[in-house]
């Protein structure tokens, strides 16, 4: 892939390469309609039909950001897709990791409480709505223009429904100077006590310049930190180690909560607790509440090219079963439209609405029985996707292909619709 003057669907410009990582690379990238700087994630297809945990890790990161809108945590803004790659547009946060500003030296008490409060607000935003990062680390914390501090890489994250019959998590993951003792004893462990002592390591490095818990020996590292066997440095103050002793405490439960960190005399100094609307902040507002959630499995599959088959059973065998094409535009004027084209087809369609954004059509002969139902994608693409139900395909096609879809499509797809 080159990188510079290549265009993303003529609608971002792609610039130099940021950074690689195990399997995406990521670029920086200009918005060609507004100019605005954004972080492109680039993912070859083929990586993803070799590794399976690879797949559901990039399914889950993209399902679980789709849903953040917390000015502490980076913002995906939406998700493409070409034969070969995947795109994952997300915000510009051109400050850099905060494991380069502390790799340079330690930081005062006061800045790193500045940032502690930051992660805590975005955490306690996440494990409201269930779900638990699971890797957080200096590394994965950027740094903006205005020095504000942004929760990134939620690959490794996990929802409640993940939780087990026991109401615990068994995944084992984290970086290993970051996870929590309970996690390396293999029993299971809640998401958010884990994510806990995380931050506590975390601030301890910010301020301490060094990590609590390190050994070049993984099983020494790992008994440290069972044990809980580490030292304060001496410039520490002792409001800091006190909080610091329940951040890091080794029994999950009485390690401190993510509301008594709030309620701590350290953490609270200056802290003004960051209100977050509902229809922004993750959570369905009445228009959206009709929509059907799109998951992270549908927006990687949609483009040709990845093999999923084998992973499900589709009831729909053939390309000419389904067409799904990407627009944007609000949903509610696309089935206002659709409703316009059909309806003008007097005496061809039976027309009936779904309680979901979506219909269902009919010929007038029982011919062919066609759904419509349109996912939201990010804020501003949605998915129309069309399936036939029953009846000849090629009865509804030029219906389809001549008066409805022509209607919705004004502009180039920017995902290859399946047809």
């Amino acid at each position: 892939m080159a990188v510079t003057s290549e265009k993303l669907f003529n609608k971002y410009e792609i610039g130099k390469l940021l950074g690689c990582g195990a399997f995406a690379k990521v670029y920086h990238a200009r918005e060609i309609a507004t100019g605005e700087s954004v972080a492109v994630k680039v993912i070859q297809k083929s990586r993803l039909n070799n590794d399976a945990n690879l797949m559901a890790n990039i399914e889950r990161e993209i399902s679980i950001m789709s849903r953040l809108r917390h000015p502490n945590i980076v913002r995906l803004y939406e998700v493409l897709a070409t034969r070969t790659k995947i795109y994952i547009v997300l915000e510009f946060v051109k400050g850099g990791e905060l494991f380069a500003k502390v790799a340079k030296a330690r930081l005062g008490e006061g800045q790193s409480r500045k940032y502690f409060q930051q992660l805590i607000s975005a955490l306690s935003y996440c494990h409201a709505r269930g779900i638990y990062h699971r890797d957080l680390k200096p590394e994965n914390l950027l740094l903006d223009e205005n020095e504000d501090l942004k929760v990134s890489d939620f690959g490794l994250s996990a929802l409640n429904d993940q939780v087990q019959a026991d109401g615990l998590l068994h995944t084992l993951c984290g970086t290993p100077a970051y996870v929590a003792p309970e996690l390396l004893a293999k029993r299971g462990y809640d998401g958010a006590k884990i994510d806990v002592w995380s931050c506590g390591v975390i601030l301890f490095v910010l301020t301490a310049g060094y990590l609590p818990f390190n050994d070049q020996n993984l099983m020494k590292l790992y008994k440290k930190i069972y044990r809980g066997e580490f030292r304060y440095p001496k410039w520490m103050s002792p409001g800091l180690r006190r909080f610091l002793s329940r951040l890091l405490d080794t029994n999950p439960e009485t390690r401190i909560t993510i509301d008594e960190i709030k309620r701590d005399p350290w953490f609270k100094k200056g802290y003004k607790e960051i209100k977050i609307q509902e229809d922004i902040g993750g959570i369905p507002n009445e228009e959206e509440k009709q929509l059907v959630d799109l998951n992270a499995f549908d927006i990687i599959s949609f483009s040709s090219g990845l093999d999923l088959g084998g992973l499900f059973v589709d009831k729909y065998k053939t390309t000419e079963d389904v067409d799904r094409l990407t627009v944007e535009e609000p949903p509610e004027n696309i089935i206002q439209k659709v409703e316009e084209a059909v309806k003008a087809e007097v005496g061809v369609v039976k027309l009936r609405k779904k309680k979901e954004c979506g219909l269902e059509m009919e010929g007038q002969n029982g011919n062919y029985v066609v759904g419509l139902e349109v996912y939201r994608l990010t804020d501003r693409l949605v998915v129309v996707e069309v399936k036939r139900k029953a009846g000849e395909a090629d009865v509804f096609s030029a219906l389809w292909k001549d008066k409805i879809r022509p209607v919705i499509v004004r502009q180039p797809e920017l995902v290859v619709a399946v047809n």
